[in-house]
């Protein structure tokens, strides 16, 4: 059980997590993926990499995410972390308070749908870092081609941002399911009202839109660049077909020349 106030972490700590193989643990339930930690509290594990803990101490977070480790998917070097005060308060309205989150139960569905919420928050902020390096890579790069500038060589560059943005895409709606409501609600319906609040409150679905529109301007530029640089490459390629056609009349018309000559 939670204590009347508890802090709640989540943890962002590789691109994935292989749920199916979680063994030697005690598994509350599979959707999402709860277990309890033996040394006290409680694990949401995501299959996008996040872990949100409940009430589980420092030394106990640390054994957990070692015994979670042969199961991580290219695992970060530096976890991203993010913390959350919860108070149980019986009869009160579900509330954010001053950074704070009011609860009137610490029932286990409920703390699935706060998981689920402060997971997708967190795998957001990290894509939101992602596109933001990628947007400033790619910027200099348009900002050179709206001046009449030399475009870059380097096609496996852009290729490389083009691969870099439907990555995140990829894992945003495949694996993350952002824009999607948790499997928990289909049991539990009475708790729809307080995901959604929680989701406005985290700016779930604003954040989203903005991310994607973001993803589709790097991409576009970088799919522009890449365009304009075949191009060159095909003009290239055809001036360098036409000389050779212009020497093979040359050397052809020198050869006619001195047979004539002889």
């Amino acid at each position: 059980m939670l204590q009347s106030t508890t802090t709640v972490r989540s943890l962002l700590i590789g691109q994935g997590i292989e749920l199916r193989r979680l063994s030697q643990v005690k598994i509350l339930s599979r959707d999402p993926t709860t277990i309890e930690v033996e040394e006290g509290g409680y694990a949401v594990l995501f299959r996008f990499g996040v872990v949100v803990l409940f009430n589980v101490s420092a030394l106990a977070e640390a054994s957990f995410l070692q015994l979670l480790r042969d199961f991580v998917l290219e695992p970060l070097d530096s976890l991203t972390i993010e913390s959350l005060d919860i108070e149980v308060i019986p009869d009160a309205a579900e509330r954010l308070e001053e950074g704070k989150l009011i609860l009137p139960v610490a029932e286990l569905p409920l703390l699935q749908v706060v998981a689920d919420i402060l997971a997708k928050s967190l795998v957001l902020d990290d894509y939101e870092k992602r596109a933001a390096g990628a947007f400033d890579r790619i910027e200099p790069l348009a900002e050179r081609m709206q001046s009449g500038g030399r475009l870059p060589r380097q096609v496996n560059e852009l290729l490389g941002h083009i691969g870099e943005i439907l990555q995140i895409q990829h894992r945003m709606v495949g694996r993350a399911q952002v824009g999607e409501k948790p499997d928990i609600l289909w049991d539990h319906p009475e708790l729809e009202r307080i995901w959604k609040r929680l989701e406005n409150e985290y700016e779930i679905g604003e954040r989203q839109i903005a991310l994607e529109r973001k993803l589709d301007l790097i991409s576009n530029t970088a799919e522009t660049l890449l365009g304009l640089l075949q191009d060159r490459r095909t003009l290239r390629v055809e001036w360098y077909i036409v000389i050779l056609i212009v020497i093979e009349i040359v050397l052809t018309l020198y050869e006619l020349f001195f047979r004539h000559v002889q």
